[in-house]
């Protein structure tokens, strides 16, 4: 089975610097992209694996990591709106 990669890198290449920056010097963006990243991982272990797990379950698991990646790129648009206005 081909399994789609949803870490935060592949998901918002454009953002690379930006998740950085935040990973080093915001510890609440470094907490959310730490679930995100552990959450996306045991999804896709389960379905590289193809587990037996409850649609329930992985359901869940995926509208988690969709409110995770909302959070943070969110975050991410602000600290790059932050960038452009102390350049401006």
């Amino acid at each position: 089975m081909q399994i789609e990669h949803h870490d935060l890198h592949h998901e918002f290449p454009e953002f690379n610097d930006a998740i950085n920056a935040l990973k080093a010097g915001n510890s609440h963006f470094a907490k959310l992209y730490a679930s995100y990243q552990r959450l996306t991982g045991r999804v896709e272990d389960l379905e590289e694996h193809d587990m037996p797990v409850a649609d329930f379950t992985i359901e869940d698991m995926k509208k988690q990591r969709i409110k995770l990646k909302d959070e943070l790129y969110h975050m991410l648009l602000a600290f790059r709106a932050g960038q452009q206005a102390a350049q401006a």
